[in-house]
């Protein structure tokens, strides 16, 4: 019963920031509460055992990158053929002044997306990043250069005075 409570506590105070998390990851509000939900569900499953390593936080968000990486190489590419009904979750999303930048993130290959995610709102090294997405580092400075390279050319129109705002 203890485990339990203290996992509704968890779950109560980092749901939204894993809620970010899975947006960064995903550029999906949809995908994002998918991502927390079944990372929770896992995270709940070895919950004894992560509670005693006292990082739990740091344990979902791995999960959540792991079945971010397995879902698209299960879709390669696929999307839905219908909308959605669009439900904004508050202080998930961006603000309208971000919009761009997460768009030019969205337009990013999954992979190269990953990597900057993991790089920058994760600040995770090259090694951490390379275990979490079975990937060589090599191919972490790779994805890395490659997607920085397209966000700077996607968001190069901005003036320095917006971009200094963002």
């Amino acid at each position: 019963m203890e485990d339990d409570s203290q996992f509704a506590e968890f779950v109560a105070e980092r749901a939204d920031a894993l809620l970010r998390y899975g947006y960064a990851l995903s550029g999906n509000p949809h995908d994002a509460a998918d991502l927390a939900q079944e990372a929770l569900i896992k995270l709940h499953r070895a919950w004894a055992r992560v509670r005693r390593k006292e990082d739990p936080e740091s344990y979902t968000r791995v999960i959540m990158a792991r079945l971010h990486i397995s879902a698209w190489r299960r879709r390669r590419r696929e999307h839905l053929a219908w909308a959605l009904l669009e439900m904004p979750l508050p202080e998930v999303l961006p603000s309208e002044a971000d919009q761009e930048l997460w768009q030019a993130l969205e337009g990013l290959p999954s992979k190269q997306r990953a990597v900057i995610v993991l790089r920058f709102y994760e600040r995770l090294s090259d090694a951490e990043i390379a275990g979490i997405l079975k990937i060589s580092q090599g191919t972490v400075r790779s994805h890395a250069s490659l997607g920085m390279s397209k966000l700077r050319t996607a968001v190069a129109h901005l003036t320095p005075a917006r971009r200094g705002s963002k």
